[in-house]
């Protein structure tokens, strides 16, 4: 891996978290990726288990590597929406989401799994979403932009082809329900199916 690939300055991100003791998943399009069909991307999405009490502490660890803002992490955990650190010397953006506190938000960060990433002689471990979780993060973004993006929706694609009967269709199923999101669950299966792997059971 080079300096500037996406995973050596996510990696440095959690790291820091980890230190701080703040739950982490990694998610977006580098966990589509690792799921599903690899794609270059311009930043990194995570969700975690920020409180105010960790903006300052936070700041200080992050800053020097990464511009940082303490005030928009404040903001962002009195939201419970995101807030950015970008790498310095490579200008990736890392988008870090505020966990919601929901039950799902909960049952993905319990679900998370550490996975090892990057080249065989030097691999590194972080923690991701489970495949399960980033479908449907990708068709809930899907949705949530109009249901326009070929990105998110090749994305939910892409990991359901590739994961096929191994993923969870039992939990899949129940939260593409709840959150209003099991058409959609439907049509993309049908269309991973159509490009030839052998679908999870959508029970």
């Amino acid at each position: 891996m080079t300096q500037g690939d996406p995973l050596l300055v996510v990696s440095v991100v959690a790291t820091v978290l980890e230190r701080l003791g703040i739950r982490y998943a990694i998610g977006g399009s580098l966990a589509s990726s690792l799921y599903g069909i690899p794609r270059a991307t311009q930043d990194a999405d995570i969700v975690a288990r920020v409180c105010e009490s960790h903006a300052s502490i936070l700041t200080h660890a992050l800053q020097g590597e990464f511009y940082v803002d303490e005030y928009m992490i404040r903001e962002a955990v009195r939201r419970r929406t995101s807030f950015n650190v970008i790498h310095l010397a490579t200008m990736f953006k890392v988008d870090i989401f505020v966990a919601k506190g929901d039950e799902w938000s909960n049952e993905e960060l319990l679900r998370a799994r550490c996975e090892r990433v990057g080249e065989a002689g030097a691999p590194i471990e972080l923690v991701f979403t489970t495949a399960e979780d980033t479908v449907l993060h990708k068709l809930l973004w899907y949705r949530m932009g109009g249901e326009v993006s070929e990105r998110q929706w090749r994305d939910a694609i892409g990991v359901l082809r590739v994961q096929g009967s191994s993923l969870d269709g039992a939990y899949l199923a129940a939260w593409a329900r709840r959150l209003g999101l099991r058409e959609l669950l439907d049509r993309a299966t049908a269309e991973a199916m159509h490009e030839g792997k052998s679908p999870y059971d959508p029970r």
